[in-house]
This record gives C-alpha cells, structure tokens and sequence, in this order.
C-alpha cells in the first residue's frame, strides 16, 4: 500500500463525515473508527520492517527546482508518534461517541478530529521540512476549529482564538528558521538535514535558524513564556483535550526537539535555552497545578509541567537524556489521557469539575475511581506504574550532567522539588475526589456506560504493564523510537524494576514522602487558596499580558485606519501610487539610473503619432471627466487601443490580442459602473472649490512625475543589455520540453503553469466574491428617486422597441440588434474554439478564447436583457468556474499519478482520418480549465452588475405604478 494513503485516509474520512447526517451519533463513530483502523493497521504491518531499522520512504516531485518534493518517511521514532496518533485517536472517536450530547452536531466533531488526525500525521511522517511546516500549520487551524467546538461559550471562543495566534505565530518563525536551515544545509530534506549536524553547528546562521526553531516548537508545547495558552484551551469538549492536548497537538513541540535533535543539540546554546526554558516549565507548571479548583485545569498544568520535563531532558546534550525524553512522550500520552478521560466521566455523570464540590464519589463510582487513582499514581511517578521508570530516568540523568557546580547541585534538587509538586497535586486529584464527605453535585453520580470507560481501562492497563513488565513491553518499540533521535546509536539504559540503592531512588523517595507531607500539612489550605486561575509568576499573568498585548494591537490598528485609512478610492489610489514612487526614488538613489550603450533604432512617424492621439486622449479622459463620464470613457478606450496596436507594433501578437478582449469587458464593466455613480453636486463652499482645484493639480503632478518616471525606466531598460536574461532558456526550451512553438502561451500552461494555477484560483475568489457582494448591494437613492419622465426611453429609439410578455413581467428589447447579436453567437463560438487550439503553436490560447466566449455572452445580456438570456441559455457560470478549476487541478494531478512532477506536460501525435496527423498536448487540458475560469469569472461579475440594473428597474417600474395608482385615485376623487 501506498504510504501516501496514510496521509490521504483522514483527510477523505474528514470530508465524509462533514456530509454524514449530524444526528447520526452512531454511523458518525463508526465512520471515524474505521478510518483512524485504516491508518492503525497498516502501520502495525509495517512495524517489523521498521523495528529491524529500516527507513521506509515515498516521493512524489512537486517543485524539485526548488527542492520541495512531498516525502513521506517512516523510521522508529515516527513510526510510533504515527501510531500514538492513530491509535490514542480510536480510543478517543469511541469515548466521544458516548460524551457528546445529542444536541451537539457530531458530524463536525468527527470531521474535524479526522482533520486533525490527519495534519498531526503530516507532521510526523513528512520528509521535506516545507512540508512538515505546513502541515503544522495546519494542526493550529484544525486545533482552533476543536477548541472552539461548542461555539456558543465565549470562554471557548477565547481559548481557540488565543491558542491559534501563539501557535501558528510560531508557526511563522518556524517557517523562518526552516528555511535558514535549508540555506545552511543546501537542501530541505529532513534526510539530508539530519546528516549534516556538524555543518549546521559550526555554520554563522546557526543561532538565528536555532531561536527560530525553538519559538515554533516552544509556542506549540506550550514552554515558558508561551504556556498561558494551554489552560484556556481546556474550554474545548473532554475528548478534545484527551486527544489534543495530552497525546497530539502539546506533542508537535517536543516531537520537533526530538526529531532535529541530532542536527541541533549539542551546543551551549541548546543547552540554555532548550533547558533553561523546560526547567522554567516544569516548575512554574507543577506548582500551578496545585492551586487549581478545576480538574480540568489541573490536568492541564500538569500537562504543562511534563512537556517541561521532557523538554529539559532533550536539552541536556545527552543522549541518555533524549532516550529518557521518548519514554516519557510514551508515558505521559497513557497516564494523561486516561486521565481527561476520567474528568470527562465525572464531568459528564456529576455535572461538574469543581473539586470543592466532588468529595466521596468512591462511593458511587468506584471502578472509574479506582482507574483515576491508577492513573494519578502513574503521573506521581509512584513504583510498579510507568511513570516511575522515566521518573527515575529524568532523576538520574539530572544527578550525572556535567555542568558547573550550581547546575550540578541545582537541578537535582529543583527536579526533587518538581517531583514534590506531582506528588501532590496527583494526590489532591485522587484523594480530594474520591474520597472524604458525600459530594455536593448538580446530578446523582453513578458509573457510566460501559463502552465509555473502555477507552480508560486499555490506557490504564498499558500504565501497569509497562511498569510492570518494562522490558518486554516497551522495550523493543523504546529502541526502536529512540534510535533515529540520538542519531542512530543507543546508550546503555535499563529498564529494570530495581538498580539498587541509588541517589534517583533517594530523590524518589524523598519526592514521594515529600510530597504526601505537603499534602497533609497542606491540602486544606492549597484547597481553600485554589483557584481557577493560576498564581502569575513575579507578579506576571499570562493571560493578562496576552490580553493586554492583543488589545494594544487592536487599539493601534483602529488608530491607524482612523488616521490614514479612507473608505475613498481616490485617496488609497493616490497613497499607492505615491508609495511606489517613492520607492522607486530611492531605489535610483541606490543604483543610479544610466541609459545602456544598445543601438537606438530610428522613431517612426506612425507610432509618435499614435501616441502623440493616445496621450491627448489620456488627458481628455482626465478632463472629461469633471464634466461627461462617458465621454471620458471613450477617451480612455482609445489609449487602451492604442495600447493594443503597440503591443502588436512591438510583436508581441498573444498581448495585443488578450489585451484588446481585456479592453472590451472592461469598457462594458465601466459602463454598468457609471450607472450607478452618484450625480455630480456643485458646491457653493468656495473652501470646497478650492481644496478641488489643488488636488487636481496635485494628482496631475503626481500623475505626470510618475509617467516621466517609468517612462525613464522603460528607456534605461530597453537601451541596456541584460546580462542575466531568462529569454534564451524559454526560446531554447519551448518546442523541446513545451511541445510548442508560442513561448509565450508554452509558458503559461508549463513551465509557470503552477502561477496560472493560482492566478485563476484567485479570478474564480474574486468573481464569486464580487457577486455575494453585489446581492446586498441597492442602487442610490437618488437614481431610485427620480422622476419617472427622466428615465423614460429616448423617443429616437422608441420606434424599434418591441414589448413582450415574458412570465408576468413585460421586457422591452431591441428586435434588430438582438437577431444580429444571436447570429454572430455561434461565429464568436466558432473563433473561440479557433483561437483556443491554436494557441500552442500561434497566438491565442485559453485566456483569450474565454474573453470571446464571454463577451459574446455579454452581448446577448447587452441586447437582449438578463432575463431572456437566464431563461433561453441557463449559463450558470459558477459552475463553470467550478468546472475549470477541477480540470486544471485534475491535470496536474494526474501527472503525478504518472510520477512526474506536478503540471508536468506530455506531448502526443494522434492520427486521425481525414485530418492527419494532430498535435495534442496534455497542456490544452490545463488551456481548457482555464477558458472555463475565464468564462465564469467574467459572466459572474458583469452580470452581477447588470442584475443591479434590473432589481433597480423593477424598483423604478414599482414606484413608476404606484405614482400611476395615486394619480388615478386623484382624478376620481375629483371627478366625484
């Protein structure tokens, strides 16, 4: 099987289950089920391959000039995040089945814990460090969506938008340092990138590519200063939380520390920040978590806490230290989640988190009692239980670091006390919930469903048997995921029950007996002082600098906009334009401009002249239009022809044509724009005249400075020649590789094939926008309000308007041109289609063939009203932006089905009888997506406007018969 199908099967479960009816509880889960099995089982097949060392690798080229391939890659270490993922995901898609209400839509829940599944598996089976990026990126979204599931809390909408802006901010300075580290290392394959430590180390860009790193990884695992995030994401559902925040998302940080491990650590600076940042960590989250009231939110600095712990363990520079880190990953992921499993449970039977009101509830539930204790006891690191081995792991490696003597001494002793702070808040868990007075709960508690503690009771068994039987458990799958971290050799460890009287085991027992001391002396005063927020450090709250930061951005913003933002065009124009001259000044400023020493070719009288009409229009255009629009319209189209002509003079045949279709619609688009401008009010307020009179002055300088301007740039450039020029490889290459002989289309749909991708996405964008606009759109009041002899028809026309019935409402047509119109379809069909298969090899193409189909189109609406052409033709242009999206997409995809590069073209020479021999290139199917884009875009965002026209024609037509309706009553009260 392909190892792509493991990245594709959440994403495709994901779009399924949005469609599944969203009342349907229990084909919901069993459809997500099946997929996170889909990817479980084939990882498990893989797993002796994988054990034995093997590294399973799969390309598919995207962009190989670049270097950015999509890879997926499988040794130990992602082999078990992988399966961490997919498999904590099933236990989790089981016990929401039984947490989520009925009245919660499901659908979306199942949907986007598949999404996530899936961009949490990118993450960790990417080979190509882009895309591990994006995929990481992808998690913050889908984590955002999850946290903020239950839309109707404002604290859940807090806590999604939070978390989003610290992780995929982080997000942005990883991408950063990843492309620092691919500049350092030549190449962005993680394959390469881990072979090359030595060079990465020693390289002058190592300290940037390394705080970049680390602020993604430290903002997505929630270190200091970055861990004020985690707790208000707790107001997202309990299986959120068990998935996201315990097993996945908190992971994607330490993952990453552990994944570049062997390409970054083993320098002081690692050393410090890495460690210095998870020793912070640890602490600062294990002393809050004593002070919390909310189970959840004990769970959650907790989980804070241990990230610290893993974190300081990878930054140590040791590999004893880095194995101890993956075991721990592994612990911590059981323990944790079987314990937001069981909050869920008590949340869920007892309506209530709040500790001060939950005493007792042994009584009642006394199996999820006795697996919340199990589970507590793992994460206080108590014997027999799993988290005792990474426990004394972490301990150990703490005592033998070779550091100065206040590191020697210090971090033993601050570990100890880290392990003090475990100690009791694990027993205020255990203890405060389970055991003391009858509990005080809005609900009776009891135990729930059976299947709803399933998922617990596997978590907690896996706590026992690794702590009991470490060895054989655990312990070939720890070999196996550590090997690729340290680099590829292991260092000796062991994972027996007992190594003798030592200083870990004293540090334990003093955490043990340390902590059950605290609780008792304590636990009443912590229980009383708790709180649902924790206790800032030196006098710093997290979420009050986040909120504080967040509202001066906003508040700064609002200024901004106030003082420089304008809803006028006319003002962001002249800003625009003003900024980019300027620019240009100073780049001059930096590189001179000077004229080149090329040949000057004599000026023809016949082209001055043509400009010297293009520019007279220019300024008529300018002129014109204070006083006629239209007429300024006209002027403005004869430059536009003039740009045309020149483009043509120049041999330049594909521009001139695309740009004289380009100037039709945009002269109809101006036309159904200048209906609706407001008329013209002259101002009696001489200040007005005068502010009018000097910034038309201003605008023509400008206007003037700027021309002069690029005019001097165009000359210096055409008078030099270019020394780097890109012309000869496209003139070499175009019938070669292109399979066509206009170098101009041959680049569109090849070799920049991937930026006509995006530029028609972008057309399809706007067209659809522009149209869902335009709906809430009403015409002034003033071209509404006027009388209705102003907008009668010209009497010069009135003779060759014909009225038809069409449905109840009458339409008015011009009868000639319409007929005229309507012949000339089928030829402007037929040019099209002319235009478009010869565009390989001569002018023309599928833009250019689009512009025609459209303005054909257009013409019917033009002569014939929106209505005739709705009703006869059912364009439907939606559809056809739809249509050419998916064969564009399509083409390129099928070529990497072919194991080509993505829009890779293919050249074929088919026979046919009666025609011979026909050049068809696979590009004409990606020429066609485009033709189809180009149709629906431009139909979608004229005729939206014209639609405008006849809302506001029957709005006229309405008033037009209710001031016949009053006139008439009038006459017959006066005639009575």
């Amino acid at each position: 099987m392909s190892l792509f199908l493991l990245l594709l099967f959440p994403f495709v479960g994901c779009v399924v289950a949005a469609l599944l009816p969203t009342n349907a509880r229990n084909l919901e889960s069993l459809w997500a089920a099946l997929v996170a099995l889909a990817v479980a089982v084939p990882l498990g097949l893989i797993y002796p391959e994988v054990r034995d060392g093997a590294v399973l690798m799969e390309r598919l080229a995207w962009l190989p000039a670049l270097g950015i391939d999509l890879i997926v890659r499988i040794d130990g270490f992602a082999w078990m995040f992988a399966m961490l993922v997919s498999a904590m995901g099933l236990l989790v898609i089981v016990y929401a089945r039984y947490y989520l209400s009925p009245e919660d839509p499901a659908a979306r829940f199942y949907s986007l814990l598949l999404g996530f599944m899936g961009a949490m598996l990118g993450v960790v089976l990417s080979g190509n460090l882009v895309q591990l990026v994006v995929f990481w990126e992808l998690t913050s979204v889908f984590s955002f969506l999850l946290i903020g599931y239950w839309t109707h809390r404002k604290d859940a909408r807090r806590g999604a938008r939070m978390a989003f802006t610290v992780t995929a901010t982080g997000g942005l300075a990883l991408l950063a340092g990843v492309m620092l580290l691919g500049h350092i290392v030549g190449s962005l394959e993680l394959e390469v990138v881990l072979a090359a430590g030595d060079r990465i180390r020693e390289h002058a860009l190592y300290t940037p590519a390394l705080v970049l790193i680390l602020l993604g990884a430290l903002t997505k695992s929630a270190q200091f200063p970055f861990h004020f995030w985690l707790p208000h994401a707790m107001a997202a559902p309990t299986p959120v939380s068990a998935y996201l925040h315990s097993a996945t998302m908190v992971k994607a940080g330490v993952f990453l520390l552990a994944r570049l491990w062997p390409a970054l650590a083993g320098t002081p600076e690692w050393f410090w920040i890495v460690g210095g940042a998870g020793l912070a960590t640890l602490l600062l989250g294990a002393y809050a978590a004593m002070f919390q009231n909310d189970l959840k939110g004990l769970l959650a600095y907790s989980t804070i806490s241990h990230l610290g712990l893993i974190t300081l363990l990878l930054g140590l520079n040791s590999p004893f230290a880095a194995v101890a880190a993956v075991f721990h990953m592994m612990n911590h992921a059981t323990f944790k989640a079987s314990l937001f499993m069981s909050v869920g449970i008590i949340d869920h039977e007892t309506g209530t988190r709040d500790m001060r009101r939950l005493d007792g509830l042994f009584r009642s539930m006394p199996i999820t009692g006795t697996l919340a204790i199990v589970a507590c006891a793992a994460m206080a690191g108590v014997p027999l239980l799993n988290g005792f081995l990474s426990k004394e792991m972490f301990f150990a490696e703490t005592v033998y670091v070779s550091a100065n003597p206040v590191i020697a001494i210090g971090l033993p002793a601050l570990a100890t006390l880290a392990g003090v702070f475990a100690v009791v808040y694990s027993l205020r868990f255990g203890h405060d919930v389970f055991f003391g007075a009858p509990p005080d709960c809005p609900r009776q508690p009891h135990e729930p469903v059976h299947w709803m503690r399933v998922p617990v009771e596997l978590l907690v068994l896996a706590c026992i048997v690794v702590g009991t039987l470490p060895a054989w458990s655990v312990g070939p799958l720890l070999a196996m995921a550590a090997t690729p971290v340290v680099g590829g050799e292991l260092p000796e460890y062991s994972l027996s029950l007992w190594h003798g009287f030592n200083t870990p085991l004293v540090m334990s027992l003093i955490a043990t007996g340390g902590g059950l001391v605290a609780y008792l002396l304590f636990g009443q005063w912590l229980k009383r002082r708790a709180s649902t927020r924790a206790p800032g450090l030196l006098g710093l709250d997290g979420r009050a600098v986040f909120d504080s930061a967040f509202v001066a951005l906003t508040t700064l913003a609002r200024w901004l906009l106030r003082h420089l933002g304008t809803r006028r065009l006319q003002p962001q124009l002249f800003a625009m334009v003003a900024i980019a001259g300027l620019a240009g000044v100073g780049a001059a400023l930096v590189v001179p401009l000077s004229w080149g020493d090329r040949p000057r070719i004599p000026a023809s009288p016949g082209f001055v002249m043509l400009w010297v009409v293009a520019g007279a229009c220019a300024i008529g255009a300018a002129w014109q239009a204070k006083f006629h629009r239209l007429a300024a319209l006209i002027m403005l189209s004869v430059v536009g022809l003039a740009l045309c002509i020149t483009f043509a003079w120049f041999s330049a045949p594909d521009l001139a044509l695309t740009q004289l279709s380009v100037e039709v619609v945009t002269t109809v688009l101006f036309l159904l724009g200048l209906r609706w401008m407001p008329k013209r009010v002259v101002e009696d307020d001489p200040r007005f005249a005068l502010r009018t009179f000097w910034r038309r002055r201003r605008d023509l300088l400008v206007a003037v400075l700027i021309g002069a301007g690029l005019a001097a740039l165009s000359y210096a450039m055409l008078t030099r020649t270019a020394p780097l020029s890109i012309s000869p490889f496209f003139i070499e290459n175009a019938l070669p590789q292109g399979g066509g002989t206009n170098i101009v289309n041959v680049m569109l749909v090849d070799f920049r094939a991937f930026d006509t991708l995006g530029e028609i996405t972008v057309l399809g964008i706007v067209g659809v926008t522009v149209y869902a606009l335009l709906r809430r759109f009403r015409p002034p009041v003033e071209v509404i309000d006027r009388p209705a002899q102003q907008r009668a028809v010209p009497q010069h026309i009135e003779s060759d308007l014909v009225t038809r019935e069409d449905g109840d409402t009458p339409q008015r047509y011009l009868e000639v041109p319409a007929v005229l119109v309507r012949l000339l379809l089928p030829v402007a069909g037929v040019f099209a289609f002319h235009l478009f298969m010869r565009g390989h090899n001569e002018p023309g193409g599928g833009f250019v063939a689009g512009l025609v189909v459209a303005i054909a189109f257009i013409a019917q609406y033009m002569v014939s009203g929106t209505r005739w052409v709705e009703d006869r033709m059912r364009l439907l242009p939606p559809r056809w932006i739809a249509f050419g999206l998916a064969v564009a997409l399509a083409t390129g995809l099928g070529s990497l089905v072919l194991g080509y590069p993505f829009l890779t073209t293919h050249t074929a020479h088919v026979t046919w009888p009666l025609v011979g021999e026909v050049h068809i290139p696979s590009a004409a199917l990606f020429d066609l997506g485009v033709f189809a884009v180009v149709v629906g875009s431009t139909l979608l965002l004229l005729t939206a406007i014209a639609h405008q026209s006849l809302r506001a024609r029957r709005q006229l037509a309405a008033q037009d018969e209710e001031l016949e309706a009053q006139e008439q009553q009038q006459q017959r009260e006066g005639a009575r």
